[in-house]
């Protein structure tokens, strides 16, 4: 296990039976961000990763 895959874990644990909109899950992003700077980078680019997964489907075909 990786060590961020404790928070992860936590995450999935406390929050897996919710279920939320990627607009909920943008706003959260934008004040993580807010709030720590430093994570801008990380979290643009997971926010990248995450709109793009299905282009990733096409590219298979």
């Amino acid at each position: 296990m990786y060590f961020t895959d404790r928070g992860i874990e936590e995450l999935e644990k406390r929050r897996g039976e919710d279920e939320v909109t990627f607009e909920w899950l943008a706003e959260q992003l934008r004040t993580f961000v807010d709030l720590n700077p430093d994570f801008e980078v990380p979290v643009e680019r997971l926010a990248t990763w995450l709109a793009r997964l299905d282009d990733e489907d096409e590219d298979d075909e």
